[in-house]
């Protein structure tokens, strides 16, 4: 017969057990925005970089639609089979200005069916250019796909929603036409302009091309010659420079404009032959910040550099133009048995002033996850969503989406830091692109 001790005991552990169910509390993170759009390749391992096995196949390639403005903890992915690549800059899909439309581009096309023992040289270059329709978040719709240049490898829209900006490999169509604009209306491609770009070298790689926030122009990436440069956009979609091209750091990657448009920041992965023997073995790499019209006239200047960690694929700007986050590829891509292999990937968080282009490293801060190659902050500039493309846990399939916070002491306000939460949203393996709907 139970004693009055346990009877006591047993309403007070009920009693606590109802009140932690009702509280149902958990640390704010109030991601803002309308959805989050992301794209994954299911073809091939993170490793297959190094040795070309592209091992088991997870699925088909997708794109992934997470609606925002619910509980963190009940967000899901909605997706639809869209062929793309990780094979490339993580620029690789775009969102129309008013939210409705994404448009992906395919730099390589599917592995070949079956789960045999299939190789990177078993792909075949892509060109296609896919249009889904986001009206419905919780089923986004392919309304468009279009036959393309070969081997397309970044997409951009312009503010008005008017153009889209495609850049193509130099081993694909690149060569001859590095840039290709569509006109878009109505959800829908048009024929492109193929314009010439002003004092471009034939066989240079244009690895992205980013459209300014207000003005006809767009930002130029280099990557062959580390170079930098501007063209005004004319109605027709015919192109003129505006001032000489900026020289930054060895192998520029990413190209984003500050809100406010009066600077550029670009990172730099330091991949190259002359750099310890490999891309494999490159050193930490960094942001730069390029001031536009520096003299008040027509020529821009680097301003300031940071160091990031190893291989900063992704770039990510502040709404409020403020801080810089990099995506770290460190050698979390390598096979598990490689020495190289770091077993971790990293963030780096980087202040910037939004008056002069400074920039400072706040810090690196590594986590658990293999080949993060993109990054979006939310609306409110307090929370950053990161892309995991696979996890060192096979047991764990496919990648992710995961939720970081802005970490700010009440009690010491010029401290910052990056907090990786335990809130994430599981995607189709191989997500590497993504841009936030705001």
């Amino acid at each position: 017969m139970p004693t009055a001790t346990c009877r006591v005991t047993a309403v007070t552990l009920c009693l606590l057990a109802s009140a932690a169910a009702a509280r149902d509390a958990a640390a704010p993170l109030d991601f803002a925005g309308r959805a989050l759009v992301s794209v994954s390749d299911a073809d091939m391992l993170a490793s297959a970089y190094v040795n070309g096995l592209l091992g088991p196949r997870e699925g088909a390639d997708a794109l992934s639609v997470i609606a925002l403005g619910g509980d963190v903890r009940d967000m899901t992915a909605a997706e639809v089979p869209v062929t793309n690549s990780v094979a490339g800059p993580p620029v690789s899909v775009d969102v129309s200005p008013d939210g409705r439309f994404a448009i992906v581009v395919e730099t390589w096309g599917p592995r070949p069916e079956g789960d045999g023992a299939h190789t990177f040289a078993d792909l075949r270059h892509g060109n296609l250019l896919t249009v889904v329709d986001l009206t419905d978040l919780a089923a986004p719709r392919i309304v468009q796909v279009v036959e393309g240049l070969e081997r397309p490898n970044a997409v951009a829209f312009d503010a008005t929603g008017r153009w889209v900006a495609v850049g193509l490999h130099p081993e694909g169509a690149g060569t001859a036409t590095p840039l290709a604009l569509y006109p878009f209306a109505n959800g829908r491609l048009g024929t492109p302009v193929l314009p010439a770009i002003p004092g471009w070298r034939t066989g240079d790689q244009l690895i992205h091309a980013e459209f300014h926030p207000s003005a006809p122009v767009l930002a130029l990436l280099n990557e062959t010659a580390a170079e930098l440069s501007f063209v005004r956009v004319g109605s027709d979609g015919g192109l003129t420079a505006w001032g000489a091209p900026v020289r930054i750091e060895k192998a520029p990657y990413v190209v984003r404009f500050t809100p406010d448009g009066r600077h550029a920041i670009a990172n730099a992965l330091y991949w190259g032959p002359d750099v310890q023997g490999t891309w494999n073995e490159a050193p930490r790499g960094s942001v730069v910040s390029v001031r536009l019209a520096a003299d008040g006239a027509d020529r821009h200047a680097l301003v300031s550099r940071a160091e990031v960690g190893v291989s900063p694929e992704g770039l990510a700007l502040s709404p409020d133009g403020t801080m810089v986050v990099t995506t770290n590829l460190e050698r979390s891509y390598l096979p598990y048995d490689d020495a190289r292999q770091t077993f971790f990937s990293s963030i780096s968080l980087v202040r910037l002033d939004p008056a002069t282009g400074a920039l400072s490293r706040v810090g690196d801060y590594p986590y658990d996850g293999i080949l993060p190659e993109a990054a979006a902050f939310d609306a409110s500039g307090r929370y950053i969503a990161v892309v995991t493309y696979d996890h060192f846990d096979d047991r764990r399939r496919g990648g992710s989406v995961d939720f970081w916070r802005i970490g700010r002491d009440p009690l010491d306000p010029a401290r910052l830091t990056l907090v990786k939460t335990e809130h994430s949203v599981p995607v189709t393996r191989g997500a590497h692109s993504m841009v936030l709907v705001p």
